[in-house]
């Protein structure tokens, strides 16, 4: 079985440091209203981007918790 430093810190760094920067790009292209979060079509695709996120880091915790069971 592999131990936490093998399977869960990797996770955690990579969505919880590329979390981070992810979350600074959406600030910086709000701030400079490359994003405008008052149009119906900037709010969709807003949406579109922290869902993909989210669904990303769900579908890889996933794997690993399979690849762990397995």
């Amino acid at each position: 079985m592999l131990d936490f430093t093998k399977t869960w810190l990797p996770y955690l760094y990579l969505y919880g440091a590329g979390g981070i920067l992810f979350l600074i790009g959406i600030v910086l292209t709000v701030r400079h209203k490359a994003l405008d979060l008052s149009l119906r079509r900037h709010r969709h695709w807003f949406k579109i981007l922290i869902f993909g996120f989210f669904w990303y880091a769900f579908i890889h915790a996933a794997v690993i918790l399979a690849a762990l069971k397995g």
